[in-house]
């Protein structure tokens, strides 16, 4: 299993269980230790979706501290699930994403839903779709569905477009 995702793994167990936020291992490889990135835990349950919570920017002062964090927000506060139980635990996969700083986009020509994710913002509203989603195939699809998260009318609201890469781990 990839170093992210288990950390991503005891850090959701340890805080569900004792109600403990973990601290950074030290044998992390350097580079989750030494930079920064906004960064995405998703958890599934039995294949179905069962909490996405992240940051696009770095809130903490390493990768690492970003996983354990929106880790433990993906369990406890996403509001389209209740927090995650104990019981759960054993039936429960992760995946992490780290992304890049997100670019402007000028033009939609600049976009790919599989390679890009994209942010759109609007006065005090935003919304963000990952790159590589199951059944988002074209650019309007991507665009149309992270509006309707962001609650977007793009018709009458400016918008501004941010597109962005991310490495994803996956549990085995």
């Amino acid at each position: 299993m990839h170093p992210l995702v288990s950390l991503a793994k005891e850090a959701v167990e340890t805080y569900t269980k004792n109600g403990k936020i973990i601290s950074v291992p030290k044998n992390l490889p350097q580079e989750f230790l030494n930079k920064r990135a906004g960064t995405f835990v998703t958890i599934e349950k039995n294949g179905e979706l069962r909490g996405c919570i992240g940051t696009y920017l770095p809130t903490k002062e390493n990768i690492a501290k970003e996983v354990i964090s929106n880790a433990i927000a993906t369990a406890t506060k996403d509001d389209r699930f209740g927090a995650i139980r104990e019981e759960e635990l054993p039936d429960l996969s992760y995946t992490v994403y780290v992304l890049s700083e997100p670019q402007p986009v000028k033009d939609f020509k600049e976009l790919d839903p599989k390679k890009y994710g994209i942010i759109i913002q609007s006065g005090f509203k935003s919304g963000l779709l990952l790159p590589g989603l199951e059944g988002v195939d074209t650019v309007e699809e991507q665009f149309f569905i992270t509006c309707q998260k962001a609650g977007i009318d793009h018709t009458h609201e400016p918008v501004a477009v941010y597109k962005f890469t991310a490495k994803k781990y996956v549990s085995e």
